[in-house]
């Protein structure tokens, strides 16, 4: 099982950032007349949903199938004193979960916007932050918790 949920969260990165990149672009360049076209709330639902997915299966990954994550719970301080499993336990979760809370704050704020333009500046803020956040603590490989970019096992 933990395979399964490590493989999902891995492939599910891919459409979180990708949503992420494509809801900044979209809010970068949506016009500010009235009634415009909305991608930037197209793209932004899609990062919503990835993202919320995205969460779950990691909070499932963290809390009940991986086994470094209940060998660092075991023993939190000396995860603290070690990089590799400091990333894990505080760092990526902590960063990822912001990332979240950032996104849909955004998106929030943006539906209570009185002109196109506060909408517009809403969303470039909070998806931007949100993915900035999200590449900033993705695992990349060549990275001291690297993974690879694809994973299929």
């Amino acid at each position: 099982m933990y395979s399964l949920f490590l493989i999902l969260h891995s492939w599910l990165r891919w459409v979180a950032i990708i949503g992420g990149v494509g809801a900044t672009m979209a809010a970068w360049t949506e016009s500010q007349r009235v009634g415009a076209d909305g991608r930037a709330d197209r793209w932004g639902l899609v990062l919503m949903m990835a993202l919320d997915l995205q969460m779950l299966i990691g909070l499932v990954l963290y809390f009940v199938v991986s086994p470094n994550t209940k060998a660092i719970l075991a023993d939190f301080g000396a995860a603290m004193r070690d990089p590799a499993a400091r990333f894990w336990a505080v760092e990526h979760i902590g960063t990822m979960v912001i990332a979240v809370a950032l996104a849909h704050i955004g998106r929030a704020l943006a539906r209570k916007a009185a002109t196109p333009a506060s909408k517009r500046t809403r969303l470039l803020v909070g998806f931007g932050l949100a993915t900035v956040a999200m590449i900033a603590a993705t695992p990349w490989p060549g990275m001291l918790n690297g993974r690879p970019l694809f994973r299929f096992s």
